[in-house]
């Protein structure tokens, strides 16, 4: 059975939405949207690949206009008056908190060591303004109920097949509903599909599969893989109208405390912590908590 994330994603949602629109936001609910009272007239389409071992799945976020307005208001801070209709300037607002969300989503899951969903990576392939009668063409289109200090704001997410066994929560997704009476799973590159194809087909197999039998001669033909190791000494989230007013000479305030441990990433995945230090004038690092080697390969997705 393929992990859940449902809860990151309403988690980062919120989140990600209270930093940067300095409000406070809940999801209230989440519910398959009927088509049938949908009365938004235009909204603002995202469509985000999120990417991790083999697989590939896509999600399209739609804001309406009620809520992609408040959206942009919020965060430039309130100021001005509030907008009746999308333009240039809120879809561009609306695709970076888009962007945002889904990379705080991403950095969740990865910090969560899943054995199947790991390294995951997201990509905006996509934005525009459409008529929000084009979501009635859609299959598996879910309304996030918000709230933002107490008012009712919608965005609904349309999730491709593939990605149903991965939100569970949200979706309802039951893995022998899409197998036929023989047992055959009907569902196009569903999970269970890609596990029976896997057996078929040992060429085709990534990484993670190459080291499913925890072969020492499988694991030395990857000795040699280049990864990028880097440092992270804090992270903070800013709105974008303090981003545009920062010049040279700018301090910024990072949320991580001085004595707190440095993460330690490999392509961008958190395997362990240390602490700075100097080796022969150069910068350095100090390991100071980090897994053993099985762990690592799962947080990296080589196992």
């Amino acid at each position: 059975m393929a992990s859940d994330l449902s809860s990151f994603l309403k988690d980062e949602l919120a989140n990600t939405l209270e930093q940067l629109l300095s409000k406070g936001v809940t999801v209230d609910s989440v519910s398959k949207l009927d088509i049938e009272s949908l009365d938004d007239s235009q909204c603002i389409n995202i469509s985000i690949k999120l990417e991790f071992a083999d697989i590939s799945i896509s999600l399209n976020f739609f804001v309406p206009t009620i809520t992609a307005t408040k959206f942009e208001y919020f965060m430039l801070g309130g100021m001005g008056d509030l907008k009746e209709h999308i333009d240039d300037e809120i879809t561009d607002a609306v695709n970076e908190i888009i962007s945002n969300i889904c990379g705080s989503f991403c950095t969740s899951v990865n910090a969560q060591g899943f054995p199947d969903v790991s390294s995951v990576k997201s990509e905006v392939v996509g934005s525009s303004i459409k008529e929000c009668t084009q979501i009635k063409e859609l299959d598996n289109v879910y309304i996030f109920d918000l709230s933002l200090d107490n008012e009712k704001l919608p965005i609904y997410i349309s999730f491709d097949k593939l990605s149903l066994a991965y939100f569970t929560q949200i979706t309802g997704y039951n893995e022998d509903d899409s197998k036929n009476t023989n047992g055959t799973d009907t569902t196009s590159g569903s999970p269970s599909l890609m596990n029976s194809q896997s057996k078929q087909a040992p060429k085709q197999l990534g990484i993670s599969s190459l080291l499913s039998e925890d072969s020492a001669e499988n694991l030395q033909l990857l000795f040699g893989i280049k990864l990028k190791l880097s440092v992270r000494l804090g992270t903070k989230s800013v709105l974008l109208k303090d981003i545009l007013r920062w010049d040279i000479g700018e301090i910024i305030e990072l949320e991580q405390m001085v004595n707190e441990p440095l993460e330690i990433l490999v392509n961008g995945v958190k395997i362990g912590e240390g602490e700075a230090v100097i080796v022969e004038g150069k910068f350095g690092l100090k390991v100071k908590n980090i897994g053993d080697g099985s762990t690592k390969l799962n947080q990296l997705g080589l196992k």
